[in-house]
């Protein structure tokens, strides 16, 4: 019985992963999703989903075989005296219920749909922990460690060899030399370390749908990066002409009103590498979010410079994501495609509606880095 509802539990959990699958871009685009996040799961409501139940009826109300009429009658359909009163309709019943998915398992399907790579950890001081593997077996040991089922079968292949095993009387009786353990191997296991920094432009231009379109794309972002490391830090910085460092609950919500100047962004950013995150200890992920406008043809000079002789080096990704405005979208997309372009640990993404984010995110971590 155990086993049989084991079986149904596993086939019902690869329904509802089929339907995340397919249905994986539609989930991506909707921020309701991460209201319903906990420590380690998340809710998803699954529409068409039918659960099977038994319904049982009022007592002598009938069953088969009962009632008048002999065997083999036909059956009438009713004349519905008794049936409900009103038309059909024409539209299909919703049936929707909320399933809890591990964070762990919605980074496998992120990982499988969008053939995401696996990410191969730089750094020469990753953190290194020991894990002990079960790999053998001893004719010695603890009792802790006894392995039941090889010292029965040990017992069994010597009574079968010294004649003592009786077919009708099929009793095995281990000896100590019939004894088998479990043994282990100590492995060294990485834990690289990461650190994601986020910045975001919060001038004026930028509204709280925009907002929302930065706080959807760093979802999917941390899942998948959290299965890749062990642990990770998360920075924010938000900035207009002037950059700061700011908690998760500001960076999503704050909005000024003056101008751009990217370039204060990243002077923080390569501050804050250069003093808590050095590049040989650390896994680096910049990402930055803005609508594109930014203070004169100078400020852009000056960050294309910053990136190209400072960051770029130090970090393992840059990812710069262009989201539109009610004002339209600026040049700087264009600007980084059109002198940074060739530079493999920098990819630039258009994200003008919620529709784009499951191809930003495609585009920002399809490159293993």
């Amino acid at each position: 019985m155990a086993d049989r509802v084991e079986r149904d539990l596993n086939r019902f959990r690869q329904i509802v992963r089929g339907k995340i699958k397919k249905d994986l871009r539609k989930y991506m685009s909707q921020g309701e999703m991460i209201g319903r996040q906990g420590r380690r799961y998340v809710s998803i409501p699954l529409p068409q989903i039918d659960i099977p139940q038994f319904r049982f009826g009022q007592k002598q109300g009938g069953g088969v075989g009962q009632g008048e009429g002999d065997v083999g009658d036909p059956i009438a359909r009713g004349d519905g005296k008794d049936g409900g009163s009103g038309e059909a309709g024409e539209e299909s019943g919703q049936h929707t219920i909320e399933v809890d998915v591990t964070l762990e398992e919605l980074a496998q399907i992120l990982g499988e749909e969008l053939q995401l790579p696996n990410i191969e950890p730089k750094g020469k001081k990753n953190i290194i922990s020991e894990k002990d593997r079960y790999t053998g077996i001893a004719k010695v040991g603890p009792d802790s460690l006894r392995h039941f089922k090889r010292s029965y079968r040990e017992a069994l292949k010597r009574q079968i060899a010294t004649g003592a095993y009786n077919p009708d009387d099929p009793i095995v009786v281990p000896i100590k030399d019939d004894m088998r353990y479990r043994t282990w191997k100590t492995t060294m296991l990485p834990e690289a370390n990461a650190v994601i920094i986020y910045a975001m432009d919060v001038s004026g231009s930028m509204g709280t749908e925009q907002k929302e379109l930065v706080r959807i794309t760093a979802f999917w972002i941390e899942t998948w990066l959290r299965s890749q490391y062990k642990s990770i830090d998360i920075r924010y910085i938000v900035h207009d002409a002037a950059a700061k460092e700011v908690d998760q609950q500001t960076f999503y919500h704050l909005r000024e009103g003056g101008g751009t100047k990217i370039s204060s962004a990243y002077k923080l950013a390569l501050r804050m590498i250069e003093e808590r995150y050095p590049p040989d200890d650390w896994n680096i992920y910049c990402f930055h979010f803005s609508d594109g406008d930014n203070w004169g043809g100078g400020d852009t000079r000056e960050c294309v410079d910053i990136l190209r002789k400072h960051l770029l080096p130090k970090i393992n990704l840059f990812c710069y994501g262009q989201v539109r405005s009610l004002y339209g979208s600026g040049r700087f997309a264009h600007d980084l495609e059109e002198y940074l372009g060739k530079i493999e640990n920098l990819v630039v993404s258009e994200i003008a509606d919620r529709n784009d984010v499951y191809d930003s995110i495609k585009d920002f971590l399809g490159k293993g880095k």
